[in-house]
This record gives structure tokens, C-alpha cells and sequence, in this order.
């Protein structure tokens, strides 16, 4: 099957289950076809079990058509990053630069860490055998809140506006540092680099602070070129430059794309939303209404093979017991993660009272994390890896993803009162 048929194939159901569920069932979009993938999958399996009918392995052998983890890092995730960047406001953003850059650094890396520790003594009671840096990678990988995930269901929510932009931002930046952290470890595990401080110091920098500067550059060679033209189409073709060939081109000089591309959209999205003259307006409406679509296209796709996914896992009893403990251990240490920077934090500035309970059960785990499982070298370790990311990941998006309304209502209340 060639790429454009399976294309069509995938980005027809996700728009079908799109459709019925915005005429009949009104669920967020993003859960609601990631839910409808997943039942299909469950069936898929019952039906191959039971040798009721071939469906489910014929799904199976289109899923495996598909390489999830090039799809999302060199395909989907530069474009969904600067498009949810270009929505967040900047000054807001500024506002709040303490809270997001602790919660993105400081509190990602404690938590990998700290999952890590957890894990390793864990599955060591378990008589589980994953080796520390395996439980390091996973801890990486599960530790960053998916921004695609957190902003697409936000969006849908209602949220104080700087709750909002607080949760999205440290999402969206947390996001580039875990991957950061999983590069790191996946270079001192899979490619055998010694594990000295100075080595993983040298691999984190150059991909941290290389993409933050590149993403600068970028950001401000873009909003220059946008200056110059009045043209609605040349905007859009710039910003679509920019995304792709700015990606590609970070990735290949071995520095972080995804924050290079949340920094261009922060800086773009800041520029199109100054008031000017209506000629700016009218090009700034067609920015927004551009990646607004392309964001709501490729998530309804990514949500839609996240549920697929599920046919690609195998996992023995024991396995499947520390896949359901993980949840409890991953929400856990999110707590911890981001109570403490908050409590400091909120010393000296008064926050919303619901704001750690928010970060904590709003924290969504998406695709990403699905993505770098799966870009795992093929070991024992692997699927084991790629169970408890999906296990996380469902539980994340469906029970927090469904359950996050009330929170926010509260914290909308408090926030008005």
C-alpha cells in the first residue's frame, strides 16, 4: 500500500469519527477519536483471538506500514509545536516565566530521575528485569506533559487564561527538554557512550541550548520576512518554510527542532497579534485560521493511530501488572514535581489555589511519548518500554483528558471570585 492511499485511508476515519462525534456524542474531538480507535483495536484483537475474521491482523499489518516514530518526530511534531506556540500569548507567557521555566527544566529533570530510582527498585521487587538507563530513557520519555495533547484538550475547556497559558507553556517547553533528556540517554545506551557527567553535560547542551538559540535566529529571520510582505498566501508559504526547512535543518546539525520550533512560534505568534494596520489583520486572521486547520487536521491523525497503536503491544501477566502500576508511580511523582516549585513559587506570588492539582491530573501524556518508545532499538527491553508509555498515555488522555472539566470549572470560579 502506498503512502498516499494509507494517508487517505487514516485521515478519512479520523474526519468520520470527527463528524459523529461533533453530531451526536460531543466529546473532546481528540479523545473521542483516539477512544473510537482504541474500542476498533480491542475488537480487532477479540476478532483475531477467536478467528472470528482477518480484520484485525490486516489493521495490524497497515499499522505496521506506518513508522509512528518518523511520522510524529519528522512529520507532524514541527508542525503541531509552532502551531500551538503561534495561540499562546506572549505576555501572559513573560508573566508567568519563573513558574513555566522551572515546572520545563528543573521539575522534568527531577522527575525522569526520580521515575527512574522508582521504576528500577520497583520491577527489581517484581523480579522484572529493565536495566537503570532503560528505566532512565523511560523516565525521560514520560516525564514531559505532551503539548498536543494539553492544548488540545485546554483549548476545549474554558481555563483562566493565564492557567491556561501556564499549563500550555510549560507543556510546550517541557516537551523540547524531555526530548533533550531521551536523545541524551538513548546516545549513552543504544550507541554505548561512556556515562560520564561531562559527556551527558555536552549532549544535553548542544541540543538544549543550540535549539533555543537557533530557534531565536529563526523566529526572528521569519518575523523580519513577515514584515516585508503584505501578501496572505507569501505569510503562509513563509511560515510553512520556516517550519519545515527550519526543522529539518536543526535536526541536521544536531540541535534541538522542537524547541527551535516552539521558540519561532512564540515569536511569530507575538508579532502577528500587535495591533497594526488592517492589512496586518487580514494577514494575521489568515495565519491563525491556516495553522488552526493544519492543528486540528494532524492531531484528529495522530489521536486516531495513537488508539491504533494498541495493536502493536504485547505483553506477558507480570508485565501487564507493572504497566497498571506505572500510572499511580508516573501521577505520583508529577505531584511532587510540581508542588514543590509552585509551594516556592507562590511565597512571593499569589497563584490560583486549584493550580497544582491542574498541572498535576491536567499534565496529559500524548503521542510523543507513544512515538519515542517506539523509536527504541528492537530488544527485550523494548515492548516492555512501550506497554507502561501506553498504558500511561491511555489513562492519561482518556480518565484525566475526561475528568479535567471540573478542576477547571473550580479554578475558573476561584479565578472570578
Amino acid at each position: 500500500m502506498d503512502i498516499y492511499t494509507l494517508g487517505s485511508i487514516v485521515l478519512t476515519f479520523a474526519v468520520l469519527i470527527a463528524y459523529v462525534n461533533h453530531r451526536f456524542i460531543r466529546m473532546q474531538s481528540t479523545i473521542a477519536i483516539m477512544s473510537a480507535s482504541l474500542l476498533l483495536s480491542a475488537i480487532f484483537i477479540i476478532f483475531h483471538h477467536f478467528h472470528i475474521a482477518n480484520i484485525g491482523q490486516l489493521t495490524e499489518n497497515v499499522i505496521e506500514n506506518i513508522d509512528f516514530p518518523d511520522l510524529l518526530l519528522k512529520g507532524l511534531l514541527n508542525f503541531l509545536l509552532f502551531a500551538g506556540a503561534l495561540t499562546i500569548d506572549f505576555n501572559m507567557l513573560k508573566a508567568q516565566k519563573w513558574e513555566i521555566g522551572m515546572l520545563a527544566s528543573l521539575s522534568t529533570i527531577v522527575s525522569t530521575v526520580l521515575i527512574a530510582f522508582i521504576l528500577y527498585y520497583f520491577l527489581q521487587f517484581l523480579h522484572l528485569d529493565l536495566p537503570f538507563l532503560y528505566c532512565l530513557l523511560f523516565g525521560a520519555l514520560i516525564s514531559p506533559t505532551d503539548p498536543i495533547a494539553v492544548l488540545a484538550t485546554f483549548k476545549q475547556l474554558g481555563a483562566p487564561e493565564r492557567l491556561t497559558a501556564c499549563v500550555a507553556g510549560e507543556s510546550l517547553f517541557n516537551d523540547g527538554v524531555g526530548i533533550v533528556l531521551f536523545i541524551t540517554f538513548y546516545a549513552l545506551t543504544v550507541n554505548h557512550i561512556p556515562a560520564t557527567i561531562e559527556k551527558i553535560s555536552l549532549l544535553f547542551l548542544r541540543q538544549a541550548v543550540g535549539g533555543i538559540i537557533y530557534g531565536l535566529l529563526l523566529g526572528f529571520i521569519t518575523t523580519q520576512l513577515l514584515k516585508s510582505v503584505k501578501d496572505y498566501s507569501l505569510s503562509i508559504l513563509l511560515t510553512l518554510a520556516a517550519v519545515t526547512g527550519g526543522y529539518q535543518l536543526a535536526l541536521a546539525l544536531g540541535i534541538s527542532g522542537p524547541l527551535a520550533m516552539v521558540i519561532t512560534g512564540i515569536m511569530v505568534g507575538a508579532y502577528i497579534r500587535r495591533d497594526q494596520d488592517e492589512t496586518h489583520k487580514k494577514k494575521t486572521k489568515a495565519l491563525e485560521t491556516f495553522w488552526e486547520v493544519i492543528d486540528e487536521v494532524l492531531n484528529a491523525i495522530l489521536f486516531l493511530l495513537i488508539g491504533f497503536e494498541l495493536l502493536a503491544i504485547k505483553a506477558s501477566t507480570l508485565q501487564i501488572v507493572a504497566i497498571l502500576l506505572t500510572i499511580p508511580l508516573v501521577l505520583l511523582v508529577r505531584l511532587i514535581t510540581v508542588s514543590i516549585p509552585i509551594k516556592f513559587i507562590q511565597l512571593k506570588r499569589n497563584h490560583n489555589p486549584y493550580i497544582i492539582s491542574i498541572l498535576t491530573w491536567g499534565g496529559l501524556r500524548g503521542g510523543l511519548a507513544v512515538a519515542l518508545a517506539l523509536s527504541l532499538p528492537f530488544n527485550e527491553y523494548r515492548n516492555f518500554i512501550l506497554g507502561m508509555t501506553y498504558g500511561v498515555v491511555i489513562f492519561s488522555i482518556i480518565v484525566q483528558g475526561l475528568t479535567i472539566k471540573p478542576l477547571t470549572r473550580l479554578a475558573r470560579r476561584s479565578h472570578e471570585g
